[in-house]
């Protein structure tokens, strides 16, 4: 059996901020629905990824469920524990690593939904499902180097799969369905071409990443992977403590991120700067505010500010403004948060004044509605 080489510790990967940002929130809430990272090779990509997997908490699952189900979360269970559970049949419950899943970019779409046995079905009427790569990702990470060399409907595919949750696989009337809430990273060099618009959309968070040029930086990138190299155990236990720390305020966010509130003057907020910036459709608001409640569990906090909302449109807005052929499709945090001041201070007391009328209207014919 061939050993695995060590992973290099995600906190000791120097700078980049901004990148271990948008994973560390798709790590809290599953349910914002991945990254892209853009740059040149070097620079990091797919060394955050998977030390990120490393670091991640240990999740219950069905022991001997290949779809990783939560024993917790029934709504989401697989057609084959729903089927188990029905028949009375004890689900084992064990504790798991979660999954770094790699997508070669020659997958195809049996390979990444799975197969339905259409023989098995008709000739003995057993409902046979073979798990593809979403199945593997279940609950874990499911990383993609060169998104953009991947056939676009494939990529259509992990896309509708991180967004929805669940993977639903249809053939000849037969249909199958599983849990299918991963991580998914996307790494790409630009330089290798773009991805179309539309598929640049339906990723949640988008970063780019630039070589470091700062000397100390780079001195320091060079000492921890030389050390790394000449002793990778040694290197990891130096940074266990480290990421043992930072594995535990990720299980402490997740568990606190459900309860983080909002009230109506951040969504106007959201939308307001959205729609200023003329964002198409309505994707770029949802994400501002799942990531913006993730930062808030992040940060310890059970309500949402402006700094959260602010770094969440740092990560999802710049990939989503319209690219002119003289245009420069970037927007720099200062810009975004001074427009975001504008919109906050537009809010007026009249405006709480009225929402608070207005609910109270809306509370008194609630009543008279069901009043004898």
């Amino acid at each position: 059996m061939t050993k695995r080489a060590p992973v290099y510790p995600f906190t000791a990967i120097v700078g980049q901020e901004r990148m271990k940002r948008a994973l560390i929130l798709n790590a809290i809430d599953m349910r914002i629905g991945g990254v892209l990272i853009r740059g040149e090779r070097g620079t990091g990509k797919s060394t955050a990824a998977r030390a990120l997997a490393a670091l991640l908490p240990e999740v219950r699952v069905v022991a001997d469920s290949p779809f990783n189900d939560d024993p917790d979360q029934p709504s989401t269970w697989s057609d084959v524990v729903h089927e188990r559970y029905e028949r009375g049949e004890e689900l084992p419950v064990s504790m798991r690593r979660i999954r770094f899943v790699d997508l070669p970019v020659s997958a195809t779409e049996d390979r990444v939904v799975g197969t339905l046995d259409i023989e098995k079905a008709i000739q003995r009427g057993e409902r046979h499902f073979e798990p593809g790569v979403l199945a593997n990702a279940n609950r874990g990470i499911l990383y993609v180097d060169e998104v953009n060399l991947l056939d676009d409907h494939v990529v259509d595919l992990l896309l509708d799969s991180a967004a929805m949750g669940i993977n639903v696989v249809e053939r000849e009337g037969i249909s199958f369905s599983h849990p299918a809430r991963f991580i998914l990273v996307g790494t790409m060099n630009p330089e290798e071409g773009d991805l179309r618009p539309q598929l640049l959309d339906r990723f949640a968070l988008s970063v780019d990443v630039t070589s470091i040029d700062a000397a100390r930086e780079r001195m320091q990138i060079l000492e921890r992977h030389i050390a790394s190299e000449t002793d990778a155990d040694s290197f990891r236990e130096d940074w266990a403590p480290r990421e043992e720390q930072l594995s535990q305020r990720i299980a402490a966010a997740r568990e606190l991120v459900d309860e983080v509130a909002y009230d109506r003057r951040d969504l106007y907020a959201i939308a307001t700067l959205t729609s200023s910036l003329h964002i198409d459709g309505h994707r770029a608001d949802l994400v501002i505010l799942k990531s913006a409640r993730a930062h808030a569990a992040w940060q310890g906090r059970t309500r949402i500010n402006h700094e959260d909302i602010l770094l969440a449109a740092e990560l999802a807005i710049p990939h989503r403004l319209k690219r002119g052929p003289f245009t420069d499709a970037t927007m720099s945090i200062d810009a975004m948060g001074d427009q975001l001041d504008q919109v906050m201070s537009e809010w007026s007391e009249g405006d709480d004044a009225a929402e608070a009328s207005a609910d109270s209207e809306e509370e008194q014919a609630a009543k008279k509605k069901v009043s004898p």
